[in-house]
């Protein structure tokens, strides 16, 4: 199956054009190295309104997993747990543990991290932290339980 991705980069400056969004173009990149199709393509600020409306967007048009870098640490303006919660029908904790845990191995401020991976409809929907290279490797922890994921979110039900 042809996993079709979005991709929201998160962050107040970069919606603003202070600097250019570093994270989105990092995580297309390594959707790319895993034969996965980039569809959409978005960048909010960090606003729980502007996070949702863009989830929703990539959900309704086709995403069967959406990737968000930006605003999973613990400054006030980082909200896209919060948003992100607010519009799941079911969490994965798994992926946010094995997220932080294998992030422990390589910086001690990965304690500091608030990732997760929600269900939204039919949609694996996954917040990455906003660091480039930190949303890449967090990406490549659990790369290995998104195919299946996202297919069993996928399969059509079966009538009885």
């Amino acid at each position: 199956m042809q996993i079709l991705v979005g991709i929201i980069t998160i962050s107040d400056r970069a919606s603003r054009g202070e600097y250019d969004d570093l994270g989105g173009p990092a995580l297309k990149q390594a959707a790319d190295r895993y034969a996965w199709k980039v569809v959409a393509e978005s960048l909010v600020p960090d606003e729980k309104r502007d996070i949702q409306r863009a989830v929703r967007e990539q959900v309704a048009n086709g995403c069967h997993l959406v990737l968000t870098t930006g605003g999973t640490g613990v400054a006030l303006r980082d909200v896209t747990p919060e948003a992100v919660r607010e519009i799941a029908v079911r969490e994965l904790p798994g992926f946010g543990e094995v997220m932080r845990m294998e992030s422990m191995k390589l910086t001690k401020n990965a304690i500091l991290s608030r990732n997760l991976a929600v269900v939204v409809e039919k949609s694996l929907v996954i917040c990455l932290p906003g660091k480039p290279s930190g949303a890449v490797e967090c990406l490549g922890f659990v790369v290995g339980a998104i195919p299946h994921c996202v297919e069993i979110l996928q399969e059509v039900p079966t009538s009885c």
